[in-house]
Protein backbone atom coordinates (compact mmCIF):
# COMPACT_ATOMS: atom_id res chain seq x y z
CA UNK A 1 0.00 0.00 0.00
CA UNK A 2 1.34 3.23 -1.09
CA UNK A 3 2.41 6.07 1.58
CA UNK A 4 -0.44 8.40 2.16
CA UNK A 5 0.32 12.17 3.07
CA UNK A 6 0.00 12.72 7.13
CA UNK A 7 -3.45 14.34 7.57
CA UNK A 8 -3.29 17.36 8.75
CA UNK A 9 -5.07 18.09 12.27
CA UNK A 10 -8.49 19.48 11.76
CA UNK A 11 -7.97 22.71 13.05
CA UNK A 12 -4.87 23.13 10.42
CA UNK A 13 -7.35 22.26 7.82
CA UNK A 14 -10.06 25.08 8.49
CA UNK A 15 -7.51 27.24 9.19
CA UNK A 16 -6.38 26.75 5.81
CA UNK A 17 -10.05 27.20 4.06
CA UNK A 18 -10.67 30.33 6.14
CA UNK A 19 -7.18 31.43 4.94
CA UNK A 20 -7.72 30.47 1.55
CA UNK A 21 -10.93 32.21 1.50
CA UNK A 22 -10.17 35.40 3.01
CA UNK A 23 -7.55 35.49 0.29
CA UNK A 24 -9.55 35.02 -2.71
CA UNK A 25 -12.46 37.58 -0.78
CA UNK A 26 -9.75 40.23 -1.42
CA UNK A 27 -9.25 39.78 -4.64
CA UNK A 28 -12.72 40.73 -5.34
CA UNK A 29 -11.63 44.46 -5.24
CA UNK A 30 -10.17 44.23 -8.56
CA UNK A 31 -13.44 42.80 -10.10
CA UNK A 32 -16.07 45.56 -8.28
CA UNK A 33 -16.33 47.39 -11.83
CA UNK A 34 -16.96 44.14 -13.25
CA UNK A 35 -19.52 43.15 -10.74
CA UNK A 36 -20.95 46.37 -11.15
CA UNK A 37 -21.25 46.26 -15.12
CA UNK A 38 -23.25 43.32 -14.40
CA UNK A 39 -25.86 44.50 -12.17
CA UNK A 40 -25.93 47.36 -14.22
CA UNK A 41 -26.60 45.33 -17.51
CA UNK A 42 -29.36 43.37 -15.59
CA UNK A 43 -31.21 46.68 -14.55
CA UNK A 44 -31.11 47.89 -18.49
CA UNK A 45 -32.12 44.46 -19.46
CA UNK A 46 -34.96 44.19 -16.64
CA UNK A 47 -35.96 48.26 -17.96
CA UNK A 48 -36.49 47.33 -21.26
CA UNK A 49 -38.78 44.42 -20.43
CA UNK A 50 -35.87 41.48 -21.24
CA UNK A 51 -35.28 38.30 -19.01
CA UNK A 52 -32.55 37.00 -17.36
CA UNK A 53 -31.67 33.03 -17.98
CA UNK A 54 -29.29 31.37 -15.50
CA UNK A 55 -27.48 28.04 -15.65
CA UNK A 56 -25.30 25.74 -13.72
CA UNK A 57 -24.21 22.01 -12.96
CA UNK A 58 -24.29 20.80 -9.25
CA UNK A 59 -23.34 23.24 -7.11
CA UNK A 60 -23.23 25.70 -9.72
CA UNK A 61 -26.87 25.09 -10.97
CA UNK A 62 -27.96 25.60 -6.92
CA UNK A 63 -25.62 29.16 -7.50
CA UNK A 64 -27.96 30.17 -10.19
CA UNK A 65 -31.15 28.99 -8.72
CA UNK A 66 -29.69 31.17 -6.06
CA UNK A 67 -29.85 34.40 -7.80
CA UNK A 68 -33.25 33.51 -9.69
CA UNK A 69 -34.43 33.32 -6.19
CA UNK A 70 -33.08 36.72 -5.04
CA UNK A 71 -34.58 38.30 -8.24
CA UNK A 72 -37.86 36.87 -8.66
CA UNK A 73 -38.25 37.42 -4.96
CA UNK A 74 -36.42 40.02 -3.24
CA UNK A 75 -32.98 40.46 -2.06
CA UNK A 76 -33.52 43.28 1.29
CA UNK A 77 -36.26 45.20 -0.42
CA UNK A 78 -40.07 44.41 -0.65
CA UNK A 79 -40.28 45.40 -4.53
CA UNK A 80 -41.81 43.89 -7.61
CA UNK A 81 -40.53 40.51 -8.97
CA UNK A 82 -37.64 40.78 -11.96
CA UNK A 83 -38.19 37.58 -15.06
CA UNK A 84 -35.60 35.24 -14.30
CA UNK A 85 -35.79 31.65 -15.14
CA UNK A 86 -33.70 29.04 -14.15
CA UNK A 87 -33.17 26.21 -17.03
CA UNK A 88 -31.94 23.35 -14.50
CA UNK A 89 -35.34 23.44 -12.37
CA UNK A 90 -37.79 21.87 -14.86
CA UNK A 91 -36.76 17.82 -14.75
CA UNK A 92 -39.39 16.99 -17.70
CA UNK A 93 -37.50 19.36 -19.92
CA UNK A 94 -34.13 18.50 -18.53
CA UNK A 95 -34.62 14.55 -18.73
CA UNK A 96 -36.04 15.15 -22.09
CA UNK A 97 -33.44 16.66 -23.39
CA UNK A 98 -31.02 14.41 -22.17
CA UNK A 99 -32.50 11.28 -22.76
CA UNK A 100 -34.02 12.41 -26.35
CA UNK A 101 -30.37 13.84 -27.65
CA UNK A 102 -27.72 14.19 -25.34
CA UNK A 103 -26.94 16.07 -21.70
CA UNK A 104 -24.15 18.56 -23.52
CA UNK A 105 -27.66 19.85 -24.97
CA UNK A 106 -29.88 20.38 -21.76
CA UNK A 107 -29.21 23.96 -22.00
CA UNK A 108 -28.80 25.46 -25.40
CA UNK A 109 -31.96 23.38 -26.51
CA UNK A 110 -33.50 25.51 -24.38
CA UNK A 111 -31.75 28.82 -24.80
CA UNK A 112 -32.19 28.68 -28.14
CA UNK A 113 -36.42 27.82 -27.43
CA UNK A 114 -36.34 30.82 -25.23
CA UNK A 115 -33.56 33.25 -25.37
CA UNK A 116 -33.73 36.80 -27.44
CA UNK A 117 -32.24 39.57 -28.47
CA UNK A 118 -32.12 42.07 -25.18
CA UNK A 119 -32.31 38.77 -22.66
CA UNK A 120 -29.30 37.81 -20.86
CA UNK A 121 -28.22 34.24 -20.18
CA UNK A 122 -25.79 33.58 -17.16
CA UNK A 123 -23.54 30.39 -16.64
CA UNK A 124 -22.35 29.70 -13.39
CA UNK A 125 -19.36 27.17 -13.94
CA UNK A 126 -16.27 26.53 -11.39
CA UNK A 127 -14.34 25.11 -14.54
CA UNK A 128 -15.52 26.89 -17.09
CA UNK A 129 -15.71 23.71 -19.38
CA UNK A 130 -18.67 22.07 -19.06
CA UNK A 131 -19.94 20.96 -22.21
CA UNK A 132 -23.64 22.02 -21.89
CA UNK A 133 -22.44 25.41 -19.97
CA UNK A 134 -20.77 26.39 -23.45
CA UNK A 135 -22.41 25.24 -25.73
CA UNK A 136 -25.67 27.32 -24.12
CA UNK A 137 -23.68 30.30 -23.97
CA UNK A 138 -22.51 29.47 -27.69
CA UNK A 139 -26.41 29.30 -28.32
CA UNK A 140 -27.02 32.50 -26.73
CA UNK A 141 -24.81 34.65 -28.24
CA UNK A 142 -26.34 32.74 -31.68
CA UNK A 143 -29.83 34.40 -30.69
CA UNK A 144 -28.56 37.74 -29.88
CA UNK A 145 -28.90 37.47 -25.94
CA UNK A 146 -26.17 39.18 -24.13
CA UNK A 147 -24.05 36.69 -22.35
CA UNK A 148 -22.49 36.63 -18.38
CA UNK A 149 -20.08 34.10 -17.07
CA UNK A 150 -19.70 33.69 -13.11
CA UNK A 151 -16.24 31.23 -13.58
CA UNK A 152 -12.59 31.05 -11.38
CA UNK A 153 -9.29 30.98 -12.58
CA UNK A 154 -8.60 31.34 -16.51
CA UNK A 155 -12.92 30.53 -17.03
CA UNK A 156 -11.97 27.63 -19.42
CA UNK A 157 -13.88 27.40 -22.87
CA UNK A 158 -16.82 29.19 -21.77
CA UNK A 159 -14.72 32.54 -21.90
CA UNK A 160 -14.93 32.33 -25.63
CA UNK A 161 -18.67 32.70 -25.75
CA UNK A 162 -18.95 35.07 -22.71
CA UNK A 163 -19.39 38.97 -23.04
CA UNK A 164 -19.07 39.56 -19.40
CA UNK A 165 -16.76 38.02 -17.29
CA UNK A 166 -16.93 37.32 -13.40
CA UNK A 167 -13.57 34.98 -12.95
CA UNK A 168 -13.30 34.34 -9.18
CA UNK A 169 -10.00 35.09 -7.95
CA UNK A 170 -9.21 31.54 -7.44
CA UNK A 171 -8.84 28.32 -9.41
CA UNK A 172 -10.47 25.86 -5.83
CA UNK A 173 -13.93 24.84 -6.93
CA UNK A 174 -15.08 25.64 -3.02
CA UNK A 175 -13.27 28.97 -3.13
CA UNK A 176 -14.98 29.78 -6.73
CA UNK A 177 -18.45 28.84 -5.30
CA UNK A 178 -18.16 31.53 -2.74
CA UNK A 179 -16.96 34.48 -4.47
CA UNK A 180 -19.83 33.56 -6.76
CA UNK A 181 -22.36 33.67 -3.74
CA UNK A 182 -20.83 37.62 -2.80
CA UNK A 183 -21.04 38.13 -6.48
CA UNK A 184 -24.31 37.66 -6.89
CA UNK A 185 -24.95 38.85 -3.37
CA UNK A 186 -23.67 42.24 -4.68
CA UNK A 187 -25.25 42.11 -7.56
CA UNK A 188 -28.84 41.83 -5.97
CA UNK A 189 -27.93 44.47 -3.45
CA UNK A 190 -27.70 46.97 -6.68
CA UNK A 191 -30.78 45.54 -8.62
CA UNK A 192 -33.27 45.11 -5.71
CA UNK A 193 -32.38 49.02 -4.70
CA UNK A 194 -33.26 50.08 -8.49
CA UNK A 195 -36.15 47.63 -8.53
CA UNK A 196 -37.70 49.24 -4.98
CA UNK A 197 -36.79 52.74 -6.09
Amino acid sequence: MPDLPPMLPIPDVLAEHVAAHLAAARGMTALLPAVEAAADLLIDTFTRGGTLYTMGNGGSAADAQHLTGELIGHYKRDRRPLPTVTLTTDATVMTCIANDYAYDDVFARQVRALARPGDVVAAFTTSGNSPNVVSALEAAQANGAVTVLFGGGDGGAAVKHADHLLLAPSSETPRIQEIHTLMLHMISEKVDAWAAA
